[in-house]
């Protein structure tokens, strides 16, 4: 998965982004850490240990040692489960790297038996980091750890231990040294090879400071290194101390194989901690106002006119209404623009309804419109009508499937025919290209919404740069040996670096409940413009959906105007989602054709909070071989969204998205915003969000 680098000297500019992109994660993930080593994973220096983060931990690191700089994420992505992808340079004769790194606990610690894991380095990579162990931890004293390990490949260094694995089968007894492209599992050198060596080492917390003392033995003889002119290690010996600096980041020095300094820092925070509750400015109802302080077109004897004046300015959206023949029931359409959790929203929205509605109405019925789309209805019976103390300040819930109003009594007459205009300050980074860690971009962005009707929009979004370093990159003529769908890339950041990112109609909506659908047409995305749509079926109380996404497409001019280029195709992907019970994750498969007109499938699995963050991971092979698909040998990269409410200090739903590909190539290539998308629009307000032990009060 590497390559040579070129040129010897890395810009000054570059090592700007590169501490402006660690200066950044640093910031957005802090919060309270466990010891994350300087690979990414929960160790001590270099080696691994039993220990895991606590469950959906994210931990961001970067290392230098004096041989390599490395970046590394870190996920927990279930409590007895950790991965690692690392990103590391060879300062000596200047090459990169990207690997991934698993290990799996299998013992639990007990009062007589140590914690146990065992873990793959370098499992999906070139094999220049690949080794394999077993690890034991034990607590010993209230501040001592002790850990001992059992390692194959680097971790076996020049050990003289045989490998006991070469007793089952020969085949256990070799071990290939060939470094290839990258982007395979090396399943045949797993815990194989001749030799198995011991690593360990320990570490002390100290009580009354935020300091931590290390010492480790690591056998790695860096054989790779020393094969391009490096040095070998002086001493297996290395140790060091951890500084929490401060709750979420930790500054680590260490002194490595008795003759190299090392430093790293990491930043991590925990993605499945509920969210902070902020609370709204006080307000006074518009019950409580007088006829003179209300906008002209509220009339105060209208309970929908001051219903809806209270639900705007708590954040919230009040479509239409309608109340049964006798009175009894009410039916909202409402949706949400502030509140991070649903449940949250419903809560305001029960006390405000309770407030507002007729005395005959006992029970209401929020019918939930997310993204265009109505999913749900949550029937509340009124909670000043119920006699429990406890009830009347929750309400009562029942989950019911969503339906429109036909003929709704009352409807909220948003304004059409205006644009809402946006303008933000964004950062752009082209991540882990192989002749270089980090590019960036400080871009200002002009937006605008022109909404046509209650599902009609015309969307459009104008960037203007600031500043960038695109134009250093080496890649700007693609060696792909396929349409060049993605691997252009580099042409659209330098001579598109200003221009329309996107202008196209769009429109959402459901039918008969289960049905959700989408349809665009224009200038979709920075590389291509064209039409489509996407259809989801997904019945309201169901763990499975289907759903089908097509698109014709042209590929739009460099300078990102309204030119093309020749190159046109269609893409069609069929797509099964399985909401799982297991810790909120979701898996999706989507098997069709693909921007290059190659066929094949995509595997996605990504883990859901209640607070809104998302992370996950994909996959993608289609009938591309590794050959021809390139470095990388075939799709695959992590996903992230990260709510900003923490960050900004308030209630919002906003948050930021993005994919990390280890590096972009052609096959496997889609319109990721338009494919495939609604099953994840939705997923915050599916049936289960809104279990009774998620809402709460307001």
């Amino acid at each position: 998965m590497s390559v040579l680098a070129t040129s010897r000297l890395i810009s000054v500019k570059n090592r700007v982004w590169h501490s402006l992109l660690a200066l950044v994660i640093s910031v957005v993930l802090a919060s309270p850490v466990s010891l994350g080593s300087d690979f990414g994973t929960t160790g001590l220096i270099d080696i691994p240990t039993a220990r895991m983060s606590s469950d959906g931990t994210l931990r961001f690191t970067s290392a230098y040692d004096g041989r390599h700089r490395s970046y590394m994420l870190t996920y927990q992505a279930v409590p007895w489960a950790q991965g690692t992808f690392r990103y590391t340079g060879f300062d000596e004769f200047f090459h990169w790297d990207r690997n991934y790194e698993f290990k799996l606990k299998i013992v639990n610690e007990s009062k007589n038996l140590p914690q146990l894991a065992i873990g793959i380095r370098d499992a999906l990579g070139t094999g220049l980091f690949e080794s394999e162990y077993v690890v034991a931890s034990k607590k010993l004293t209230n501040g001592l750890d002790f850990s001992l390990g059992l390692g194959w490949g680097r971790l076996a260094g020049n050990s003289s231990f045989e490998n006991p694995l070469g007793s089952v089968t020969d085949g256990f007894k070799k071990r290939d040294a060939t470094v290839g492209r990258g982007g395979k599992f090396s399943i045949k050198n797993f815990f194989s090879g001749p030799h198995v060596g011991l690593f360990g080492g320990m570490s002390y917390q100290f009580e009354s400071i935020p300091l931590r003392a290390m010492i480790e033995y690591n056998p790695d003889e860096y054989s790779f290194d020393v094969s391009r002119g490096s040095r070998a290690p002086k001493s297996p010996i290395s140790y060091g101390l951890t500084w929490e600096f401060s709750p979420g980041i930790r500054i680590s020095a260490s002194h490595q194989h008795m003759e190299d300094f090392g430093i790293s820092v990491s930043a991590q925070v925990p993605s499945n901690v509920r969210s902070i509750k902020h609370r709204n400015r006080s307000f006074v109802s518009s019950v409580d106002l007088r006829s003179t302080d209300l906008p002209d077109q509220i009339k105060k004897n209208s309970w929908y006119d001051t219903l809806l004046y209270d639900v705007e300015r708590s954040g919230l959206i009040l479509s239409s209404a309608r109340l049964s023949k006798d009175k009894n029931t009410a039916e909202l359409v409402v949706g949400n623009t502030v509140y991070p959790l649903w449940t949250d929203a419903i809560s305001q929205l029960t006390t405000l309804a309770d407030l507002h509605l007729p005395d005959d109405v006992q029970a209401i019925h929020f019918v939930v419109e997310e993204a265009g789309h109505r999913t749900n209805r949550v029937l509340v019976r009124r909670p000043s009508n119920e006699s429990n103390l406890n009830t009347r300040r929750s309400g009562s819930y029942e989950i019911l499937p969503a339906r429109s109003l036909a003929k709704p009594d009352h409807k909220t007459d948003f304004k059409t025919g205006k644009v809402n205009f946006t303008a933000d300050l964004s950062t752009r980074f082209q991540l882990f290209d192989p002749d270089d860690p980090a590019r960036g971009q400080l871009s200002m962005g002009i937006g605008a919404d022109y909404i046509l009707g209650s599902h009609w929009t015309i969307r459009a979004r104008y960037g203007l740069d600031l500043k960038n370093n695109f134009w250093e990159s080496k890649r700007k003529i693609s060696n792909s040996r396929l349409p060049r769908v993605r691997s252009d890339i580099v042409k659209y950041l330098t001579q598109g670096e200003t221009g329309l990112d996107s202008f196209y109609l769009e429109g959402r909506n459901t039918w008969r409940g289960n049905y959700h659908y989408r349809i665009f047409l224009g200038v979709l995305e920075e590389m291509y413009s064209g039409t489509g749509g996407e259809l989801l079926f997904w019945p309201s109380k169901s763990r499975v959906a289907l759903g089908l996404s097509a698109n014709w497409v042209k590929q739009r001019d460099f300078d990102k105007s309204f030119d093309h280029l020749d190159y046109e195709t269609t893409t069609l992907l069929g797509s099964a989602y399985w909401a799982t019970p297991f810790h909120n994750y979701d898996l999706a498969v989507h098997v069709g054709r693909y921007l290059a007109k190659d066929i094949g499938g995509t595997f996605e699995a990504r883990r859901t909070f209640d607070n809104g963050w998302q992370v996950g991971a994909w996959a993608t092979f289609t009938n591309v071989s590794s050959d021809e698909f390139g470095e990388g040998s075939f799709d695959k990269g992590l996903y992230f969204k990260v709510p900003l409410d923490g960050l900004l200090g308030k209630s919002t739903r906003s948050s930021y998205s993005t994919r990390l590909r280890s590096i972009q190539r052609d096959g496997g290539q889609r319109l990721e915003k338009h494919s495939a998308n609604i099953f994840w629009d939705l997923r915050q307000v599916r049936y289960d969000v809104f279990s009774n032990t998620n809402l709460r009060n307001p």
